[in-house]
């Protein structure tokens, strides 16, 4: 199959006046997969009441069976349809941080999504992204859209259409090209199943900020279980094709040839310029570290001289949590 590219860019105001805007629209309702931008990363999207669309999204990616998939949608109300909102706080957080990079895991009603976005759950993550195509998308299609980082399962998720494209051409019927993403990690996933809630997948919200909408409503988080509930749980994610190794003091480190590094901006001066990638100005620019670390990784991909890779130590940092999950799930903990 012979991938579509739509390059939105100019239209983002108004993507209903894109001349090929039907088209996309068209594919989605076909059970067609197609990758959208979103705040967090590239998503491949499919509808997510159709198996035949959902199912072409695991082949793609070569995505585990039991990873489920979080199904992406453009209003509160479109929820009624698939799930249930158990109570008041699941609610208030979110109107307190939809649209944005949040999915809620809810109590799913049987026999209306396709049965492989769960992974065979009785729950479902549901979000709703504030990234203007992508709610334009939404709008227009008016589907729920199970949407997984539109990247070969395992390597590091999308941040920008050519990332898409490295991964996805001649395997998915369109990418919609927009521009580089907001945030550059995946979001946060709250378990909304049971109270008080729990963190199954860290992002760029946190439990503080959740605590400061609904105190008390956030216990311990688990993320590593048998049995995923929300993607990232279980499987190596985000890795580059060279091994990497996490390191704690960066100011120690000495490099060979064949070996590249990966740390904050303010660290890099005494490494030679061409093997390294900066990930945010200073060690506390933990948002710059999150929206460049898989542009860092993807960069080490396309340098085959490179033969192994060290990437600094943010865990000393406040509200790292969510980047520091990223490399260990890329470092296999090394």
């Amino acid at each position: 199959m012979e991938t579509k590219i739509w390059d939105v860019r100019n239209y983002v105001d108004d993507l209903s006046t894109y001349p090929q805007v039907q088209e996309i629209i068209t594919g989605f309702k076909a059970d067609e997969i197609i990758a959208i931008p979103t705040e967090t990363v590239y998503g491949l999207a499919a509808n997510a009441l159709s198996k035949a669309a959902v199912d072409k999204i695991f082949v793609a990616k070569g995505r585990p069976q039991d990873n489920p998939l979080i199904v992406h949608i453009y209003e509160i109300k479109q929820i009624d349809q698939f799930a249930s909102i158990p109570n008041d706080a699941v609610r208030a957080l979110m109107n307190a941080f939809w649209p944005g990079p949040i999915s809620f895991i809810l109590p799913l009603k049987q026999h209306v999504l396709a049965s492989s976005v769960t992974a065979g759950l009785d729950s479902v993550a549901v979000r709703m992204p504030s990234d203007a195509i992508a709610r334009q998308l939404l709008k227009l299609s008016y589907l729920p859209l199970a949407a997984p980082s539109a990247n070969t399962s395992g390597k590091p998720s999308p941040t920008n259409a050519d990332h898409v494209l490295m991964d996805m051409t001649n395997k998915i019927y369109g990418v919609v090209r927009g521009f580089q993403v907001e945030v550059g990690i995946e979001s946060t996933v709250v378990d909304c199943t049971s109270y008080p809630f729990r963190i199954a997948r860290p992002g760029a919200i946190s439990a503080q900020d959740l605590e400061r909408v609904v105190p008390g409503c956030i216990t311990e988080a688990n993320f590593e279980i048998e049995k995923p509930i929300a993607p990232g749980m279980k499987y190596r994610h985000y890795a580059p094709d060279s091994p990497m190794e996490l390191v704690k003091d960066i100011s120690k480190l000495q490099l060979c040839e064949g070996e590249a590094v990966i740390a904050p901006q303010s660290e890099l001066s005494r490494f030679d310029t061409s093997v390294t990638f900066a990930l945010g100005e200073t060690f506390d620019d933990i948002t710059g570290a999150m929206h460049q670390l898989y542009s860092a990784l993807r960069a080490m991909d396309t340098m085959p001289s490179i033969k192994k890779i060290y990437i600094a130590d943010y865990s000393h940092v406040k509200e790292s949590e969510a980047l520091m999950n990223r490399i260990h799930k890329a470092t296999s903990g090394k």
